[in-house]
Parts: structure tokens; C-alpha cells; sequence
């Protein structure tokens, strides 16, 4: 069935099979079609008891499967992970700074606050000091300009008194950006900006497929 139209009785399977308690999974696998099209068809299909029972139990196992999965990656990324050095930390900030920073000095802005705090912390770490760091907002209309101050004072441990411009755009992000975005400037960062590069740029020459190939070349 798949990699053609639906035909009008294929429909009336798919949705026959929902009524007596199939789950979505198990659909596609029965009639060969993705995710995304089972559910377009089934979204609105009423399962009826005993079938809406089978279709909980199957539901909540399924649940439960997500649930232990998170549980075991989580543990292997902390077997894998384990106490993270300086050495690491600074892995952590060349790469943050390479997907999110600004390339031309250093800056960063962002509306994900754990990022924010890790980059902080990080900055930290290659002797950048509280007092050189400039941080702004960028928030829209109706995000309270308090309430997210003092959110990102909390997560960049700078007071609020030393924030610098509040840009406030038009339109409502609330629900997608609660706290708005806030960048994060380093004054005097010339020397620290090149140190960020200069990683980036070593990380570049290690890992790269082009590094790889050049190593493998020469051996």
C-alpha cells in the first residue's frame, strides 16, 4: 500500500482497525503507511468498550516503555559522561559558542536560560570576571519587563542594576518565550573571543572528515 493514494476501503480499514482497539503502531505496521497518514485518519475515530480498554492498557505500556528508555539513557550518559573536567568544559564552550555565538566578538543571545547559565559558567572558567560581563534583554510585548530581569539576573548572577537595554519587540511570545532572550556581552573580550576561535578552530582541524582524510594520507 505504500507509495500510493489511499484508496476509499483502505481508509475504511484503517479506521475499522481503530475502532476495535489497534493502536497506532500497530496500524502501520498492519497496512505498510507512515505515522503522519494513520493519524490523520484515525484522529477522530470513537473506540468503544472492551475495545477502548485493550487501546489504554496498549497506550500506557507504551508510556511506560518511554519512561524506562529515558531512565537507561540517562544512566549511560552518566556512565559515558561522568565528572566533567576543565578540559571539558571548555570542549563545551568552544562548541556552544560555535552553533550560537556571535562571530565577530563575543556575544551571545539566547532565550534557552540553561544554555545561558552553562555559557556564563563556562566564561567563568577562562578568567572572565562578573563586572565585564554586559547583559541585555530582547522581550516581547507581553513579557513584564521585572519578572524577566529578575529570571535572568538569577541565571547570570548579575544584578539587575548593571543590565544594560531592554529591546522590546512588537507582538506575543509568552508562550514560546517566557522570559524573552538575553545576550550576553564580554567587555574588553578581544582576547577571550580569540581563544574561543582558536578552539573552535582546532576542534575543526581534529575531527573534521577533511583532518581525517588528510592524517590517513599521510600515514
Amino acid at each position: 500500500m505504500r507509495g500510493r493514494p489511499l484508496a476509499p476501503n483502505d481508509i475504511k480499514s484503517i479506521r475499522a482497525l481503530r475502532r476495535t482497539g489497534h493502536s497506532l503502531p500497530e496500524i502501520r505496521k498492519i497496512v505498510g503507511r507512515g505515522s503522519s497518514t494513520v493519524y490523520k485518519i484515525i484522529k477522530d475515530v470513537v473506540v468503544v468498550e472492551p475495545y477502548a480498554s485493550v487501546l489504554r492498557k496498549k497506550q500506557g505500556g507504551s508510556k511506560l516503555r518511554s519512561v524506562n528508555h529515558w531512565n537507561q539513557a540517562a544512566q549511560d550518559a552518566q556512565s559515558r559522561i561522568g565528572k566533567i573536567s576543565h578540559r571539558d568544559r571548555m570542549l563545551v564552550l568552544a562548541a556552544l559558542y560555535w552553533g550560537e555565538g556571535n562571530k565577530t566578538e563575543l556575544n551571545l543571545i539566547n532565550s534557552d536560560p540553561e544554555l545561558v547559565r552553562v555559557f556564563i559558567t563556562c566564561l567563568r572558567d577562562i578568567g572572565i570576571k562578573s563586572e565585564n560581563l554586559r547583559v541585555s534583554l530582547r522581550l516581547y510585548e507581553d513579557i513584564p519587563r521585572g519578572k524577566a530581569s529578575l529570571f535572568w539576573s538569577n541565571i547570570v548572577s548579575v544584578p539587575v542594576s548593571r543590565f544594560g537595554r531592554i529591546d522590546v519587540l512588537k507582538g506575543n511570545k509568552k508562550g514560546k518565550l517566557e522570559y524573552g532572550m538575553c545576550r550576553v556581552r564580554v567587555r574588553r573580550g578581544g582576547p577571550y573571543f580569540k581563544l574561543i576561535m582558536s578552539m573552535i578552530k582546532s576542534i575543526k582541524s581534529e575531527i573534521s572528515p577533511r583532518s581525517s582524510m588528510d592524517r590517513t594520507a599521510a600515514s
